[in-house]
């Protein structure tokens, strides 16, 4: 399994522990950024690195951490084929892949210590997509992202 990684400055910390957690567990990784929390990054510029290598492919999951996840949630859900889900404990991470076959795993640096991170972040990795029913309602998600794609934007 190949696993692209990513950050902002809030969760750059977080992000090298769970870079060195997945090392550990024989995880091949590629770490988009940033390589320190010293200065301000976007998170935008993270989270458009990590989903275009898993939409793209080049990635078969990732993982992308800020200051509460939300805003990482925000842009990797705008790509094509992603399905990233902000888990803050194991349950919700399970069902995440059971149900969803959630591709991105978000997490928010500021929200969720680095045991907790480590928790949720094997679950996810460990759980399979359940398909049946679930497959279903995945490809009416993959209906809808494709007819939206094609659609003029819509001025506010």
């Amino acid at each position: 399994m190949l696993i692209a990684i990513g950050s902002d400055h809030a969760g750059a910390d977080l992000k090298r522990e769970l870079a060195a957690f997945l090392k550990d567990k024989g995880i091949n990784l590629i770490d988009v950024g940033p390589d320190g929390s010293a200065s301000s990054v976007d998170y935008p510029d993270y989270g458009e690195k990590v989903s275009l290598l898993v939409s793209g492919g080049q990635a078969d999951r990732g993982v992308l951490i800020c200051g509460t996840g939300i805003g990482m949630s925000i842009v990797a859900n705008k790509f094509q084929g992603i399905r990233a889900a902000l888990c803050s404990e194991p349950l919700s991470a399970r069902l995440s892949r059971q149900h969803n076959d959630s591709n991105i795993l978000v997490l928010g640096g500021r929200m969720i210590g680095s045991v907790m991170a480590r928790e949720v972040l094997g679950v996810w990795l460990d759980t399979e997509f359940e398909g049946g029913r679930h497959a279903g309602r995945l490809m009416k998600i993959t209906t809808i992202e494709e007819k939206t794609s094609q659609d003029e934007p819509r001025q506010p």
